[in-house]
């Protein structure tokens, strides 16, 4: 990525991006259709096509990912594959996510930092985690808030808010669809 996902030098900079939007609240969702259930959603193959956009609107990535999904006893194995059409990261990422009871999830995956807690609401699941981002020539440690959302069976939006020092720097979009 030649552009800078996270411009944070200045406080100005900093109030600037203060104002962006924020992620979603949880509880909203609990009484919307259809429910979402990760693990059905995720068993078998999606297809996925996102772009991740900087802090001032700009596309830094557009990509395609194929995910691979089944499940090991109580744990979800997600296996995804990327193509970039702009911008670079990961070839491959594999997630491991296993339901913790009440809604409640925990993942991980290789180029994540600890572990991902994840809670179901409704049609919304929110997933959150730690991972060092890696721009230019610098790699900077972020925070993913990941929100998505079921349109119906064989639909999802995806919406993660990645941030520093709890400042939105940089957002990604993600269309999937069941295969």
């Amino acid at each position: 990525m030649k552009h800078t996902l996270l411009a944070i030098s200045a406080a100005g900079c900093l109030a600037f991006l203060g104002g962006c939007a924020g992620a979603p609240e949880g509880p909203a969702y609990e009484q919307v259709q259809p429910q979402l259930d990760i693990q059905q959603f995720f068993t078998g193959d999606v297809k996925a096509w996102g772009i991740a956009q900087n802090w001032s609107g700009e596309v830094v990535q557009r990509f395609k990912v194929d995910i691979n999904g089944r499940m090991e006893g109580d744990t979800l194995i997600m296996d995804e594959t990327f193509d970039y059409g702009v911008g670079e990261g990961p070839a491959q990422r594999t997630w491991k996510i296993t339901l913790k009871g009440d809604n409640a999830y925990t993942g991980r995956a290789g180029d994540v930092d600890g572990p991902a807690t994840g809670i179901s609401y409704g049609n919304a699941f929110n997933f959150q985690y730690e991972m060092d981002l890696p721009v230019d020539d610098t790699t900077y440690m972020v925070s993913f808030d990941d929100w998505f959302f079921a349109f119906d069976d064989t639909t999802l939006m995806n919406r993660s808010y990645i941030k520093k020092f709890g400042v939105v720097v940089a957002e990604v979009t993600i269309f999937m669809q069941k295969q």
